[in-house]
């Protein structure tokens, strides 16, 4: 049999649930189950501003609007 990855999160409880549909040809067959954490990449902020750069225009639904924008609320000055 070969591998399947699923990644998930576990949830606030602490508690981990899988759903893995293998197909009905598979049934009755013994699995191994290994749980390890997944691997924590953070982008630099070159790659995050070239992330952000790559999402312009990537909207293509014609029918897409930019709401209306709401009036400027007045407030009180500080003192």
């Amino acid at each position: 049999m070969s591998s399947i990855v699923v990644d998930s999160v576990i949830g606030p409880d602490g508690t981990l649930h899988l759903d893995v549909p293998m197909g009905i040809d598979k049934a009755n067959q013994q699995v191994r189950v290994v749980i390890e954490a997944a691997a924590h990449t953070t982008m630099t902020r070159a790659e995050w501003e070239a992330f952000v750069r790559s999402m312009a225009g990537s909207i293509t639904d014609p029918t897409f609007e930019r709401p209306p924008q709401l009036p400027l609320e007045v407030r009180e000055s500080l003192p």
